[in-house]
């Protein structure tokens, strides 16, 4: 199987657990790896993979949301799904509240699982093609110059080309030049066309920032 497929990842320090699990999952053709430990599972997993994660509350050494945290602080944003007893339900309600895709009382239905697993999944492809259309127009927008960045600041503002030429200081050729280009780079049709594009490419006063990524995971 190739690595880019989707993949149920489980992580959880009961062997039965685990392996109930994966029978399961499998049973409706999902990939699925398990790890009985959370440094297994940093060892392993590349947060370009895609997919879900079942990750239990209660671990030894690393509990469950010391997990989640760590994920998230390296970039992460693989749904995840926590499995808990009765007592650790406290635990996963904070967890909730930081952004976890679910939390499950053990034991749980077959079934529900199953849904909720492919409900996070289903999140996970949406969350991955939103990023890569967001990543894509801000590499457009990278390849604007400043003075392109200038009159797309006037543009954003409402203004006409007139307008922008005036306040800029230059000939009203020019700023149609620059407009071109711009159009041309961002591959857009009209003004709100372009809006929307600087808008979802994260683009508002300055060039985007972008948030540095790890292709791995490693406990420290």
């Amino acid at each position: 199987m190739r690595e880019t497929e989707a993949t149920v990842f489980i992580v959880d320090d009961e062997t039965a657990v685990l392996k109930g699990l994966e029978a399961l999952l499998e049973s409706v053709r999902l990939r699925v790896e398990i790890y009985l430990a959370a440094e297994d599972f940093f060892r392993n997993y590349d947060v370009s993979r895609p997919g879900c994660l079942i990750l239990d509350v209660r671990m030894p050494r690393i509990s469950g949301m010391e997990v989640y945290r760590r994920l998230r602080e390296q970039g992460s944003e693989i749904p995840v799904i926590f499995l808990c007893g009765h007592a650790d339900i406290p635990t996963a309600v904070a967890a909730m509240r930081e952004g976890a895709f679910d939390f499950l009382e053990k034991p749980v239905h077959d079934q529900y699982l199953i849904d909720r697993v492919h409900a996070a999944m289903a999140l996970d492809r949406d969350t991955r093609r939103h990023n890569a259309e967001r990543d894509a127009l801000a590499a457009r927008i990278e390849t604007l110059s400043d003075r392109e960045l200038e009159v797309v600041h006037h543009l954003m503002a409402g203004k006409t080309s007139k307008a922008i030429a005036r306040d800029l200081g230059v000939g009203l050729k020019t700023v149609d030049f620059h407009r071109a280009n711009i159009m041309r780079k961002m591959a857009a049709e009209t003004v709100a066309e372009l809006v929307c594009r600087f808008v979802k490419g994260g683009f508002f006063r300055s060039h985007p920032s972008h948030r540095p990524r790890s292709n791995s995971l490693a406990i420290p």
